[in-house]
């Protein structure tokens, strides 16, 4: 893989580190790259959930059509009511979205989180990609996962997994 690069500073996720800072709430208007649209039986409950467990904030509301809710630049979620229960909470999970996050929050998003909704979160786990993911599912049956990258350390498990089984080489120490 030589045509990789790092690009940090495309984006508002700082670089991994034990004691990194997250970004800022991003309230600026951006044509979306990408963004999720999540049906919902009670918005009230998905917003409480979104914002003071997940650490989104709502960035616009069309009261009856759209709760728009964003954390960092490029993190937007689009909350559109239904009123149809299988489509939202039939069997597992049916969507996974991942948002990035620090690692000095996951432990209080968690906590946020099951304080919200008892029983949502799974974790935190160590992944062998080097992250510390926390799984909360919403209301609306979204399985959300929260992603800290932890600092990079040549010598470690998951970067001689990277190295032997990949073909990726990260950063020197």
């Amino acid at each position: 893989m030589t045509d990789t690069y790092p690009a940090f500073d495309m984006g508002p996720v700082p670089l991994p580190a034990l004691d990194a800072e997250p970004a800022e709430l991003f309230r600026g208007i951006y044509g979306m790259p990408m963004f999720v649209n999540v049906p919902t039986l009670d918005m009230a409950a998905s917003v409480e959930l979104w914002t003071r467990g997940l650490g989104f904030f709502e960035f616009f509301a069309a009261p009856g059509r759209v709760t728009h809710l964003r954390r960092w630049a490029f993190q937007d979620v689009l909350l559109v009511p239904t009123e149809d229960p299988a489509g939202v909470l039939a069997g597992p999970p049916a969507m996974t979205v991942t948002f990035s996050c620090v690692l000095s929050q996951v432990d209080q998003i968690a906590a946020a989180c099951e304080e919200l909704v008892p029983g949502s979160t799974s974790g935190p786990r160590q992944t062998p990609w080097n992250t510390i993911d926390l799984e909360v599912v919403t209301p609306e049956n979204v399985r959300v996962i929260m992603t800290a990258a932890r600092p990079y350390d040549p010598a470690s498990a998951e970067a001689r997994s990277l190295r032997d089984e990949l073909g990726i080489e990260g950063p020197s120490a």
